[in-house]
């Protein structure tokens, strides 16, 4: 039975979809790669980047919210959306404020992202090894890296927070970069 008939209809839909988009993955990745080798290069600073961006993100979604309530039918709509939007609006000056003292609770959200990322990617690679042969093991790693990056915050915790944020970010977007990159590459590598 040749490789074509043995193929699945997702596999198929994968690797078409990666055809497609090929050149504009490659891009992204390389993209990621850069601004992860950037944030390595300097911890401290992108920690303080991280939290001030995150900080302007909770200041704007606080403003929405305080738009949104004025559309809010009733009190208790009305007072939820007040109560959300003053929440978002205080977290986000405060990390703007003073974004080394944000970089404690930030850090505990991105353990939480890693170990979720990781375990998808984790997955998403497994599902993805008949699809792009050779390719997959860089997704796998990405997902392992993220799990080991995880555990490396816990076991630092709290010494570590006013860099590891920013080399935590910076190796996952290298790894992220990577996992993107190669199977777009692979791909190409596949239509001759």
């Amino acid at each position: 039975m040749n490789k074509a008939m043995a193929e699945t209809n997702p596999e198929r839909e994968i690797r078409a979809a990666f055809q497609q988009s090929r050149w504009l993955l490659m891009a992204y990745g390389v993209l990621l790669i850069l601004l992860g080798c950037f944030a390595v290069a300097a911890p401290r600073l992108a920690t303080m980047a991280v939290d001030i961006y995150v900080g302007w993100l909770f200041l704007f979604a606080g403003i929405a919210g305080v738009i949104a309530m004025f559309s809010a039918r009733n009190v208790g709509a009305f007072l939820w959306t007040l109560l959300t939007a003053a929440l978002s609006i205080l977290a986000g000056v405060m990390l703007i404020w003073k974004p080394m003292e944000g970089a404690v609770s930030l850090t505990l959200v991105l353990t939480v992202f890693f170990i979720i990322e990781g375990i998808v990617q984790v997955i998403a690679s497994l599902s993805f090894r008949d699809a792009i042969p050779g390719a997959w093991g860089w997704m796998l790693m990405s997902g392992i890296a993220d799990l080991i990056l995880a555990a490396v915050i816990i076991l630092g915790w709290p010494a570590t927070t006013s860099w590891i944020l920013g080399l935590m970010v910076g190796i996952n977007l290298i790894t992220t970069g990577i996992a993107i990159f190669v199977p777009a590459s692979a791909v190409g590598q596949l239509m001759k």
